[in-house]
């Protein structure tokens, strides 16, 4: 090795003032050099020694930012909002794989059974169990991280709403390209997704993460259950006409002042306790 860490340095190393860069290229150096590690030894006390070595633990420890998460640090997105939004359970290729499997073999079986409700039935549901995912003691293995975060766990929620809303809704977008024989109908699922979720959303300081979303999904398929059985010779369900689309945007929007009335709640311990039955 030809390269040794200047003595100034190391002096500034010791005593903890050396700034990064530097500071970086003298843990990676002396993780490798001897003689450095010596010279290191001779020019500070133990205890400095100590938790200078402690400090290169810490850093080689670390987790290793995601691609992903490195973007969105680059866009400005701050350090740990990125982690913890990375870190949101159903934006992992498992998840979005299966989302992506289900709605081809919705697709496919709409094409071969000339039923658009069946579609239609699906699309909201899935940004609604999407966002139930990503966020609760029950379901969200980083929520111990997110409840020490820096922010409010309204604010948090809100970020992984987003994501998790984008990444469902651009999926069921590319679904309805592949349905454009039934026009504008092949879009009916939007405002019931929206509904769904932010209705979801509303009831969970309530209920729960997990009862709320179910209870939520029960009651739409529920509803659909009803209007085929109230169909008779209808070739659309009703919650998929005019009506009942503005029904669903009407629902939309007061579970959304509801929601954002109940903000200060996501801050509390949830509905049902934590699971190890701490009291958070």
């Amino acid at each position: 090795m030809t390269w040794h860490v200047a003595e100034e340095d190391l002096r500034a190393y010791a005593r903890g003032e050396l700034a990064a860069p530097l500071l970086w290229s003298a843990d990676t150096h002396l993780t490798g050099c001897a003689e450095c590690r010596s010279r290191l030894a001779g020019a500070v006390d133990p205890v400095a020694l100590d938790a200078a070595w402690e400090r290169l633990d810490a850093e080689l420890d670390a987790p290793r930012p995601s691609p992903v998460e490195r973007l969105l640090v680059r866009l400005g997105v701050a350090d740990h909002t990125a982690r913890l939004l990375t870190a949101t359970p159903v934006l992992r290729r498992s998840w979005l794989l299966a989302v992506m499997s289900l709605l081809v073999m919705t697709v496919v079986t709409v094409h071969v059974v000339d039923r658009p409700a069946l579609f239609l039935a699906l699309a909201p549901l899935l940004p609604l169990g999407g966002v139930a995912l990503s966020y609760g003691p029950a379901l969200d293995p980083s929520y111990e991280m997110a409840l020490v975060a820096p922010m409010h766990g309204f604010r948090l929620l809100m970020i992984r709403t987003v994501a998790v809303l984008t990444a469902g809704l651009a999926f069921n977008g590319l679904a309805t390209l592949a349905l454009p024989g039934y026009g504008l109908l092949a879009l009916a699922w939007l405002l019931p997704a929206l509904a769904l979720t932010a209705t979801g959303l509303a009831l969970t300081p309530r209920l729960g993460p997990v009862l709320a979303p179910v209870l939520v999904g029960g009651v739409w398929l529920t509803l659909l259950v009803v209007a085929q059985a109230q169909a008779h010779s209808a070739t659309t369900l009703v919650p998929f006409t005019a009506a009942g689309q503005s029904v669903a945007a009407a629902v939309a929007v007061l579970a959304t002042v509801l929601l954002h009335q109940t903000r200060d709640r996501f801050d509390a311990r949830p509905a049902g306790g934590f699971p190890d039955g701490g009291a958070g």
